[in-house]
């Protein structure tokens, strides 16, 4: 319709530039129309007498315009447009033969038949009257096509960015005036960056795309992304961050599992949003014995899903064989010491090293491996202190340590990267001046600026919103079981006023104080490399003395936040894998932190990584990134899919400064079951930045020449005549039927 009513397609109005064929200048053309346009007013007045003023204005725009589309018609407008010239460039016709291409869609027809059907339907024959065609298909590589009955979707990856890159390349040397593009738009390198379209453009390759496949799914069921932490100690309960979306299974019934081999760690049931929505899940597993272990994290396949190849990520855990280290320091013998050292010593994972004062001058020691270590009291040196990975503080007031210790706790977290808990208690937190103190400033909450806030009175416990999603508080596996068992909880033996939260600070749990209302108990932020926490009370003791003996409610709430302080707490060397599993990715980014003895980033160390995998062994260097402080990278090519493990060392002359061990898997061919919609929506991205068109398959007819009016390759400059469009003509006669019935009806003709 528009090119019927325009004679040419929007690309030429789009590309071209306005121009008039007329002798007269064109800004005599405005003047004209003001003039004549004038005289019509006069003669409009005079002639219709003592007609209403609105009447006489609306005739006037009428006649206005018609002599206004007339003096158009007389100055000749026209587009000055580039074009391709005929038979001296080639158009690269480029075909995805990606399996995604091999989904069936409406009618049973798969994408890449349907795809060579528009090839053989005439578009070829009617490029190659006007162009070269050169025929590629992409996957991935790009490669020249022989015979269209050879192109099959048995590539297991769809590499479009770097195909048409590639293409921008040979432009350089071939006159390629365009790009016809035949795909669903996927790329599962992670979609066309802006890269790519950049050199496109430099190229004047306009990429014109016609789309393949529904727009989306029918009934299906996607996992859309799997987190889980990379790292874990044996035997921690970790959570599994699951986000999947559904069509045509709304408000049913799914089995959302982790799966280590056959064995099932973790299931539960939700049930499915509506279509389209992305839905978030928490489930929790156990993470076992030492080792790296491949977890498939998934839902069950339903009755009648058109793929289940996308219900299921891969994910990978490297479970350490490690024992942290964990210093607790209370400042007078309690119930809660007590029971906090029984729930560690059943941890077998953990070492609590602990500090108890007895008298103002005396101390008692536990957990300790030699007789030395803690001789002198609490740490006073980075060598002692940063040898531990966790801290905890009971009910110690603020001028028990000196101001070098205060230094050395707040620089454990933010240097080193270790985990800092403060325990409510007499002689703790406000009532100990800590809010007087550097330490203030790493609590996650503004003390009140008053003491006697610690009250032995009851206090009941319940989550917060936040603390229901977060593993760190979870009793219960089921996400509301696990609400109602925290407030079943007996209630505490005290608590104590910690003041208000902190901007991104996050309270898990509140604790209701009798006629004091709703106070914060568990609070957690992040602090600096570290993290630091505030539980509020001395009296959890009675989670475990008021109920059964087999009752473990205390025994893993305080093992978890004993895991939690140290789970994130490294060495001097960390390896910085931004992911365990790279699917149809071989382009491996190694990258490490390193820092020297007093945990400071150092820039004078030699890097390696020693890979071990499927190929056998081989040792990458990490040069220092340009620019950073302590952190280096490098870039390595992992051929062969399976799994791998990295050891980066590194050494600063003949000294160790450390090493770090991960895993990784590469695997093919799965990220091309995922997302087989098609992708509209890049697709026409693509074109429109390049100056191409989307286009629907039944459209075909129109592409060859819209193509001509490329920028690319070889061009000449052509005008374009618009004075004759139908459009000009059908709005002259619009105007004067329009003039005429109108004054037809208000009698003045």
């Amino acid at each position: 319709m528009f090119e019927w009513l325009f004679k040419y397609p929007l690309q030429a109005f789009q590309k071209g530039s306005l121009i008039w064929l007329a002798a007269w200048p064109p800004w005599l053309l405005p003047c004209a129309l003001i003039v004549l346009a004038g005289l019509l007013a006069v003669l409009t007045w005079r002639r219709l007498g003592q007609a209403p003023a609105a009447r006489k204005a609306i005739l006037l725009a009428l006649e206005s315009g018609f002599l206004a589309v007339l003096l158009i018609m007389l100055w000749q407008p026209a587009l000055s447009i580039s074009t391709l010239q005929p038979q001296q460039n080639v158009i690269a016709v480029v075909v995805d033969r990606s399996r995604s291409m091999a989904t069936e869609d409406e009618g049973g027809k798969k994408r890449w038949e349907a795809a060579l059907g528009v090839l053989r339907s005439g578009l070829l024959e009617e490029l190659k009257k006007q162009f070269q065609v050169r025929v590629y298909t992409v996957g991935r590589q790009l490669e020249r096509a022989g015979a269209l009955e050879q192109v099959m979707p048995d590539a297991s990856a769809t590499l479009l960015a770097e195909g048409l890159r590639e293409l921008a390349s040979e432009a350089q040397s071939l006159p390629v005036g365009a790009v016809l593009l035949l795909s669903d738009g996927a790329d599962t390198s992670g979609g066309i960056d802006l890269a790519t379209v950049k050199e496109l453009k430099r190229a004047r390759l306009a990429v014109h795309a016609i789309g393949f496949g529904r727009e989306k799914p029918v009934r299906d069921i996607e996992i859309m992304a799997a987190e889980v932490p990379p790292r874990a100690l044996p035997g921690a309960r970790l959570p599994a961050e699951v986000s999947f979306r559904q069509f045509g299974y709304g408000q049913s019934k799914a089995q959302l599992q982790i799966k280590q081999g056959e064995k099932v760690l973790a299931s539960r049931a939700v049930t499915l949003k509506g279509d389209g929505v992305v839905q978030t899940e928490i489930l929790a597993f156990q993470a076992g014995q030492p080792g790296a272990h491949a977890l498939e994290i998934g839902l069950v396949p339903l009755e009648g899903e058109q793929n289940s190849q996308n219900n299921r990520l891969t994910r990978l855990v490297s479970v350490e064989n490690r024992k942290p280290r964990i210093l607790y320091i209370e400042g007078e013998p309690k119930w809660e010491y007590k029971f906090i050292r029984r729930a560690a010593e059943l941890d077998q994972n953990l070492a609590l090293v602990s500090i108890l004062r007895t008298t103002q001058n005396k101390i008692y020691r536990q957990g300790i491996e030699n007789p030395k270590e803690l001789e002198q009291g609490f740490p006073s040196t980075v060598e002692e202190l940063f040898a531990y990975e966790g801290l905890v503080i009971g009910g110690v007031e603020a001028g028990y340590f000196t101001a070098t210790q205060q230094e050395l706790i707040r620089q454990f977290a933010d240097r080193r990267g270790g985990g800092v808990l403060f325990l409510g208690g007499r002689g703790a937190l406000a009532d100990g001046g800590l809010g007087q103190s550097i330490l203030a400033e790493m609590l996650p909450v503004r003390l009140p600026n008053s003491k006697l806030t610690f009250r032995r009175d009851p206090a009941q416990v319940e989550l917060s919103p936040e603390g229901r999603d977060a593993l760190l508080a979870r009793i219960e596996e089921d996400p509301e079981r696990n609400v109602a068992r925290w407030k079943q909880l007996p209630y505490l033996a005290n608590y104590q006023d910690v003041g208000t939260p902190k901007p991104g600070a996050v309270v898990l749990a509140w604790m209701n104080a009798g006629g004091r209302g709703k106070l914060p108990l568990l609070i957690t932020q992040n602090y600096g490399r570290g993290r630091t926490a505030v539980f509020a009370t001395a009296g959890s003791w009675r989670w475990q003395m008021a109920q059964p003996v087999e009752d473990m409610s205390h025994e893993i709430f305080w093992q978890q936040l004993l895991r939690w302080l140290v789970t994130d707490t490294h060495g001097r060397v960390i390896s910085l894998m931004p992911r365990t599993v790279y699917s149809d990715l071989s382009r491996i980014p190694l990258s490490a932190e390193v820092r020297d003895q007093n945990y400071l980033p150092t820039n004078d160390a030699t890097v390696e990584a020693r890979i071990l995998g499927p190929g056998g062994s081989t040792t990458v260097s990490l040069p220092l990134k340009p620019g950073s402080d302590g952190l280096y990278e490098a870039e390595w090519q992992a051929v062969q899919p399976g799994s791998y493990v990295v050891e980066i060392m590194a050494r600063r002359g003949d000294e160790q400064l450390g090493r770090d061990v991960m895993t990784f898997r590469r695997e093919d061919g799965t990220a091309e079951n995922f997302h087989l919609e098609q992708h509209k929506e890049a697709l026409e991205k693509l074109a429109a930045e390049t100056g191409g068109r989307y286009w629907r398959p039944g459209e075909w007819q129109k592409i060859p020449q819209a193509i001509t009016y490329s920028e690319g390759g070889i061009t000449v400059r052509q005008r374009l005549e618009l004075w004759n469009m139908p459009a000009l003509f059908l709005l002259a006669l619009l105007l004067r039927s329009a003039e005429w019935l109108l004054r037809r009806r208000w009698g003045y003709v």
